[in-house]
């Protein structure tokens, strides 16, 4: 590695460290980033220092935002006695862009996995039991993945809430789906879950 390429071979592989990037990937946005460097990429470098020094969780949800509590869980309106538990961030904000959902949510930081030794004190869980009994909260939604271990979470989380109302996001067809191109589980999963027109 010559000198005068050090800190862009640095940034290089830093880059490829990111989901969905590989080394190819990497060096490509680098040298994009480099050919446009006023208006790409110091601004980013300015944003990056930023958020590194503002972005934090939530205190109550486990949400990112700048504050200690995120705009959804000081937002009155949304105490609507109604917790969306999702497993990450990213399924928070999957949720947000579709502005149905007008509660508040309860990001987990993962899911429960016997194999890879992550138990309820290793997620957000007893957290979300706190929050169940000092918010009034009248129903739990799970918004779990269709794995193994979103299912083994999302049964836990309902055994240990006996006194309220628990239910799920519906699974099955998606909107545009065909049948020909979906997998048997996925189909089982539809007509389990079938309702009248």
């Amino acid at each position: 590695m010559s000198e005068d390429r050090e800190a862009i071979d640095r940034l290089i592989e830093l880059m490829s460290r990111l989901p969905g990037l590989g080394p190819r990937s990497a060096r490509r946005a680098v040298l994009h980033l480099v050919k446009k460097r006023g208006t790409l990429l110091a601004p980013l470098a300015e944003t990056m220092t930023e958020v590194g020094a503002t972005a934090r969780e939530c205190l109550n949800c486990g949400n990112v935002g700048t504050g200690d509590v995120c705009g959804i869980c000081a937002d009155e309106r949304r105490a609507t006695g109604q917790i969306c538990v999702v497993e990450d961030v990213a399924d928070l904000w999957a949720m947000e862009r579709s502005g149905v959902f007008k509660g508040r949510y309860h990001v987990l930081g993962g899911t429960l996995s016997a194999l890879d030794a992550v138990g309820p004190e290793e997620l957000r869980i007893p957290r979300l039991m706190d929050r169940v009994k000092s918010e009034a909260v009248s129903e739990v939604i799970l918004a779990l993945g269709a794995t193994i271990d979103g299912q083994t979470t999302a049964h836990y989380i309902s055994d240990q809430l006996p006194d309220v109302s628990v239910t799920s996001l519906a699974q099955g067809v998606p909107v545009g789906g065909e049948l020909d191109y979906l997998d048997d589980g996925t189909i089982s999963a539809a007509l389990r879950a079938r309702r009248s027109l």
